[in-house]
């Protein structure tokens, strides 16, 4: 990348989804791991509260925490209901490891994970044996009671990272071989972890297959910055939003393939971006993604590009309104049961602002709007959300209100602050 200014340079916080495998790990395995840089959102703070619950000896999450882990099958009852708040992750890959535990526990959430749907976690368990009570539908609140489990070979009819991940928690610790096939390869940070520890994980295109170990190993991770928390800044320096035409260097990025779709769709706009593996992290590999200001155009994303950008699909969305054409998104049915209906709610919002946005039922249709966009948008205590309509709202020239800007805690608490930083 050329440029006639110096870089602006910025970390932004520990990777979320690693850094709930990382606690997961460590109070599963046999013996005293080290964990920094944790994430310390308020998603993460949810599974470290649940493990604590279940006997895990994980101290008030620091940038440098020490986990006395419990060994496989070693978890204890809790003495009351499991709270994973907002937390999809705490509780879909939390389902496959108590289904392995040999007592039951009960899951609960805040209201917007109450209504998120759970069956496709569940059904597999299900399958190797765990039962699952629900007061009411197949949403959370939830009685898990597990047990002694057998092997699955599941055939998932959608792309989830977190069910794979459930499956091959709960094989984990169950000692029994699993394997999950999926239409499309989700997000791989489960296999990359267990792998790096040992365990027999083998990945190839969509299948997933782990063999049974005895014991996990202790072990240490420096966890590495978060790309979809990049991808808010990446793209707010694309659009121009960063003074003087600087280009802007985001270091010690997970770049795990499975996680750089919002990136790669960013280049095929006519973005001037480019990332440079540096090193690897506990089987990540791990280096610097840099970016500066060019005109954009629309794009198209379809279903297989989907499972890579879930996250950022809110993003993208915002971003394409200053993009000269047409962006089309496809294949995104998945947004519709995320802490928000997506689709609807960032179309809403989107013509709020002034922007030329369509819904359609997989996804949505945006238009570039030249001018300035302003007015008032509901976040729906969704942070991803929150960030997108903050990404375009700092953009030169638009002014844009959000109603609860504090639900960036979930996953970036310090967003605001570094948006800023970047703005200045």
């Amino acid at each position: 990348m050329t440029a006639s200014r110096p870089p602006r340079s910025l970390r932004v916080p520990g990777d979320k989804s690693i850094s709930h495998r990382a606690l997961i790990c460590a109070a599963l395995a046999g013996g005293r791991s080290r964990i920094r840089r944790i994430l310390p959102s308020a998603d993460v703070h949810s599974t470290a509260g649940v493990l604590r619950a279940l006997g895990a000896a994980i101290p008030p999450l620091a940038d440098d925490v020490r986990v006395d882990g419990r060994g496989l099958g070693g978890l204890t009852p809790a003495g009351d209901a499991l709270d994973c708040g907002n937390s999809g992750t705490t509780a879909r890959l939390m389902a496959g490891v108590l289904g392995a535990h040999p007592f039951a526990s009960r899951l609960v959430g805040d209201a917007s994970l109450s209504r998120r749907p759970m069956a496709r976690v569940t059904r597999p368990l299900e399958a190797m044996g765990a039962r699952f009570t629900f007061d009411s539908g197949e949403h959370l609140p939830v009685v898990i009671s597990g047990g002694a489990l057998r092997s699955i070979a599941w055939e998932s009819p959608t792309a989830s990272a977190q069910v794979k991940s459930a499956v091959l928690l709960a094989g984990l610790v169950a000692r029994v071989p699993v394997s999950v096939t999926e239409p499309v390869r989700s997000r791989d940070h489960t296999e990359r972890m267990l792998a790096a520890l040992g365990v027999d994980v083998r990945s190839c295109g969509g299948e997933a297959a782990l063999a049974p170990v005895d014991e996990l190993p202790p072990f240490q991770i420096d966890v590495p910055s978060d790309p979809s928390s990049a991808a808010f800044l990446a793209a707010f320096a694309a659009a121009g939003g960063v003074p003087d035409a600087a280009p802007l260097e985001l270091t010690d990025v997970a770049l795990n393939p499975t996680r750089l779709g919002f990136f790669r769709v960013l280049r095929e706009m006519g973005a001037n971006i480019s990332w440079e593996v540096e090193r690897e992290e506990c089987g990540e590999p791990v280096g610097t993604i840099r970016v500066a200001r060019n005109g954009l155009v629309g794009a198209t994303v379809t279903g297989h590009q989907v499972p890579a950008m879930i996250d950022e699909l809110p993003l993208l969305a915002c971003l394409a309104t200053r993009a000269e054409g047409e962006t089309e998104i496809r294949g995104a049915a998945e947004l519709r049961v995320k802490e928000s209906d997506r689709i609807t709610a960032v179309v809403e919002n989107l013509r709020a602002v002034g922007a030329d946005a369509e819904e359609l039922p997989d996804g949505l249709r945006v238009r570039g709007t030249p001018g300035s966009l302003g007015g008032a948008v509901r976040a729906h205590g969704d942070h991803r959300l929150a960030m997108a309509f903050g990404v375009l709202g700092a953009l030169p020239g638009n002014t844009i209100a959000i109603d609860d800007r504090d639900c960036v805690a979930v996953s970036y608490p310090g967003f605001w602050t570094d948006l800023a930083r970047v703005a200045a």
